[in-house]
């Protein structure tokens, strides 16, 4: 998944179709999130971590202290560091489908 965010935007010009409902930062850069229609899974970011606009999250301190706008329902981290909830879902989607092939 790391190289398919990698090249993604993050900052969404609509309002996001999938809301994030519960949320934990776990070891070697992996979130595991839920979504309200029931959908949940890891997404692994460790690729991410490379690059410079989210190399501050190569602290695995700063890592753990993800957490869930109340507005946007973008995934953040201090420093105005997010990711969008639907750019996360479809890779939980597509990891679902690769594993029913």
């Amino acid at each position: 998944m790391g190289l398919s965010l990698r090249n993604r935007r993050y900052r969404s010009r609509r309002p996001s179709m999938h809301t994030v409902t519960d949320l934990r930062a776990e070891g070697n850069y992996t979130l595991w999130l839920r979504f309200d229609d029931g959908l949940e899974g890891h997404v692994y970011l460790g690729d991410l971590v490379t690059t410079r606009m989210f190399g501050a999250l190569s602290d695995e301190e700063r890592f753990f202290r993800v957490a869930i706008d109340p507005v946007s329902n973008a995934v953040i981290w201090e420093g105005g560091i997010n990711i969008d909830p639907d750019v996360l879902y479809r890779d939980l989607v597509s990891k679902a489908a690769a594993a029913l092939h």
